[in-house]
């Protein structure tokens, strides 16, 4: 038997990335995963990929930053399936900028996806785990939400809000059945860190006594033990997987 056998799970930011390893070590593990993301294009390709392996899996254009699109998506999987097992919490962008350069603009678009847009999912989707007296949401924050990073104001507050977040659901909603723990990333090599200039790279591996960067797959191992029920008695905490980075 598999981890996730038969359990319907939703991952936000699913077409690429972290979300995109998720998704195929969800679907590896027997999950119908359910990917909603903005970018029809890649979770498109994605999933008929995945359904010609003869995988369950769909595509939902979604903009988590949008209550009304949440709470309608929601609406119709619980129409569909039933039910909502799993909720992996992991759509985030980043606009960078110290605090003297941020712009109103780029502090409102961070916090709205990788804060609002984390409300804006576990409101919708919590009632329905409440009535199944069963789930497991697992929220995406970073290991600078605890140390904080030079440069991201708006994306160090989301994530410590996210932290913040995980705590009080994980007191409100444990006793109806629910899991409610968060995953801090440390530096993961995704598509958009390859991007960055060599010396910012090798500055990510000094401060990493791993000597290395993570994977997205190492995230989405941590991300399939917290939904399983292998970690039935874990609840409200935040699991650091950084290689031990010194902060």
């Amino acid at each position: 038997m598999k981890k996730l056998d038969n359990k319907i799970a939703i991952i936000t930011g699913g077409s690429q990335g972290i979300g995109k390893a998720t998704a195929e070590k969800f679907l590896s593990e027997g999950a119908f995963v359910i990917i909603w993301d903005i970018d029809e294009k890649k979770g498109n390709e994605f999933v008929n990929s995945k359904l010609a392996e003869g995988f369950k899996t769909e595509f939902m254009k979604v903009n988590v930053a949008n209550y009304n699109e949440v709470e309608t998506a929601t609406r119709v999987i619980i129409e569909k399936h039933k039910r909502i097992d799993i909720l992996i919490n992991n759509a985030g962008i980043v606009r960078d900028a110290t605090l003297l350069k941020l712009t109103p603009e780029q502090w409102q678009q961070v916090i709205d996806v990788n804060l609002t847009g984390v409300f804006n999912c576990t409101k919708a989707v919590s009632p329905f785990m409440v009535e199944q007296q069963y789930g497991k949401i697992i929220n995406a924050t970073s290991v600078v939400g605890l140390y904080g990073n030079f440069g991201q104001t708006n994306y160090v507050a989301a994530k410590a809000g996210v932290i913040g977040m995980t705590k009080v659901w994980a007191r409100e909603l444990g006793r109806k059945g629910i899991n409610v723990n968060a995953v801090a990333p440390g530096f993961i090599a995704t598509e958009m860190v390859a991007t960055m200039p060599e010396k910012i790279i090798n500055m990510m591996k000094e401060k990493t006594p791993l000597g290395r960067l993570g994977k997205p797959e190492d995230i989405a191992n941590a991300y399939c033990f917290l939904a399983s029920e292998e970690a039935s008695f874990i609840n409200g905490a935040v699991l650091s997987v950084d290689g031990g980075v010194i902060s």
